[in-house]
């Protein structure tokens, strides 16, 4: 993992465990083949996909608020 991805997409997502949650439910789904959102000629790690389409807004997360369901 890139640390200059990590620290950039932390600024979009400041809350550090809410964005290693992010990442790793991206990096599986990237593993089970579904379709990068960011798109380059680079070789990247599927973790570093994940944080580049967080740094570009391609991805995002909401929190669950239970009040909301009921």
């Amino acid at each position: 993992m890139r640390d200059e991805y990590l620290k950039e997409a932390n600024k979009v997502i400041t809350d550090p465990n809410i964005l290693i949650n992010v990442v790793s439910r991206r990096v599986k789904q990237l593993k089970q083949g579904v379709e990068p959102l960011y798109q380059t000629l680079e070789k990247l790690e599927a973790e570093d996909i994940a944080l580049k389409e967080i740094i570009e807004g391609k991805i995002g997360y909401e929190l669950y608020n239970p009040q909301q369901s009921a």
